[in-house]
C-alpha cells in the first residue's frame, strides 16, 4: 500500500471535491465529482448510494483512481489509483455522510427513502501529487 502522507489526508478531509473514477464492464472509464473523506489507517474513504453507476462498476471490477485538488491552489493536488478493500452498509454508512454534508454545506443529510449508503475503502497502491 503506498502511504499518503499528513498533507495529502488533510487535503482529503477538507471541502475539496474528488473526481473518482472506476471502470466500466469494457473497460473504459466513469468519472464522477463527488465528496472525499480518508482514514486514519491512510485508506481514502469515498460514499455513494447503492446501486449507481459507480457502485455497479466497484462491485465487479474493485479497481479506481481518483484525483483530488485544493479549492485554493489548484496545483496542489493528489491522485491514488487503488483499490476498494472493503464496502461499508448501514448506520456507519449513513453517519459518514451526514459528516460530509456537514463539512460541505453546514447542514445535516436528509435521507433519501430507499436509498442505502455505501462507503467505499480505498487502498491506495500508487499516489502521485503536486505540491502547489
Amino acid at each position: 500500500m503506498a502511504g499518503l502522507t499528513e498533507d495529502d489526508v488533510a487535503l482529503l478531509r477538507a471541502r475539496n471535491h474528488v473526481h473518482f473514477v472506476t471502470l466500466h464492464p469494457d473497460g473504459s472509464p466513469h468519472v464522477t465529482p463527488m465528496w472525499v473523506d480518508a482514514d486514519e489507517a491512510g485508506h481514502v474513504l469515498v460514499n455513494t448510494s447503492v446501486g449507481r453507476v459507480k457502485d455497479r462498476n466497484v462491485r465487479r471490477d474493485p479497481r479506481v483512481a481518483l484525483s483530488v485538488m485544493d479549492a485554493n491552489d489548484p496545483y496542489r493536488w493528489v491522485s491514488v489509483t487503488g483499490e476498494v478493500v472493503e464496502m461499508i452498509e448501514g448506520p456507519a454508512a449513513d453517519a459518514h455522510i451526514d459528516a460530509l454534508c456537514h463539512r460541505y454545506h453546514d447542514e445535516p443529510w436528509e435521507p433519501v427513502p430507499g436509498q442505502r449508503r455505501v462507503i467505499y475503502r480505498v487502498r491506495p497502491d500508487r499516489v502521485a501529487r503536486g505540491l502547489g
